[in-house]
């Protein structure tokens, strides 16, 4: 394949308002010979809002390994490549890894553009994944591993972030409250970034008949979003510095709570149902002490 001179640039594109993209996206997307997207089409109403007129070709889940080694061999000619998907970062629940992984593995440089990201416009609209979350990306649509994902998901005092079609979203969400327990916080985000954003929080019960009843329409881009918890059995049991911990993070979630515009009372209810923290350790104390 020739000496590793080409660098590799994953870029970050808008989740759905194009005024979202960075200065540093724009100038690679220029500066690059060639640009591979999932879906060029999507591509060129970005690079045709800011005149750029890099050429493009697809690069796709189900691009063949023709198509991957076309791009490795671009590269090893010593030509940069940029690589976009639709919206957000590549190989976050998008393609782009196995192109990443080859061209790493055979020394080349892959730099990343970071941008807009559903995932984190997600747990900052919400204001409940708390201070540790995970990604899960999308669920299994059905069988024994969808199961184990939605146990390991309610058994984890972590929020997690998942994505899901519209389609499919009031059965993730049922399945999700059986799974968690209906009056587990949660948060459906739809249409980040775009003109029809919704942000609809509740608790997962509350969030299952919004969905059905088409209040949360099933259009769009849509994340979700499941409040962070702690048993308070499991609390009891930790030690005191674990305890102190708990109690902070705690503390902490009320004051981002009552930053978003909840009234400080009822934030700390929600964080003391979600982690068993009794409400009057939280109620009037920022984290730091003030």
């Amino acid at each position: 394949m020739g000496e590793a001179r080409g660098t590799l640039y994953v870029v970050a594109t808008p989740i759905g308002n194009l005024g979202d993209v960075t200065l540093r996206a724009l100038e690679t997307l220029r500066a690059v010979p060639l640009i591979a997207a999932e879906d060029t089409r999507i591509t060129r109403r970005l690079l045709d809002r800011y005149e750029i007129t890099t050429r493009t070709i697809s690069y796709h889940a189900q691009s063949g390994p023709a198509r991957e080694r076309e791009l490795l061999d671009h590269l090893g000619g010593g030509a940069d490549l940029a690589q976009v998907t639709d919206a957000g970062t590549p190989v976050v629940s998008d393609p782009g890894e196995g192109l990443v992984a080859a061209w790493a593995a055979a020394g080349g440089l892959v730099v990343a553009i970071p941008g807009a990201s559903s995932v984190l416009a997600a747990v900052a609209s919400a204001g409940l994944a708390g201070p540790r979350w995970s990604f899960e990306g999308f669920l299994p649509r059905s069988g024994r591993e969808r199961r184990e994902r939605l146990a390991a998901i309610a058994g984890d005092g972590r929020g997690t972030v998942v994505f899901e079609a519209p389609t499919r979203l009031a059965a993730t969400l049922r399945d999700l409250a059986a799974a968690c327990g209906a009056d587990r916080p949660g948060a459906v985000c739809r249409e980040l970034t775009k003109m029809h954003e919704q942000v609809a929080r509740g608790t997962l019960g509350e969030l299952m008949g919004l969905a059905a009843d088409g209040s949360i329409p099933a259009r769009g881009e849509v994340v979700v979003v499941v409040g962070w918890a702690m048993e308070a059995a499991d609390l009891a049991a930790s030690g005191p510095a674990a305890r102190e911990d708990a109690l902070t993070a705690a503390k902490a979630e009320v004051e981002r709570l009552v930053a978003a515009g909840t009234a400080r009372g009822e934030a700390a209810k929600r964080v003391a149902a979600a982690t068993g923290i009794p409400r009057r350790a939280l109620y009037g104390s920022s984290p730091d002490g003030e």
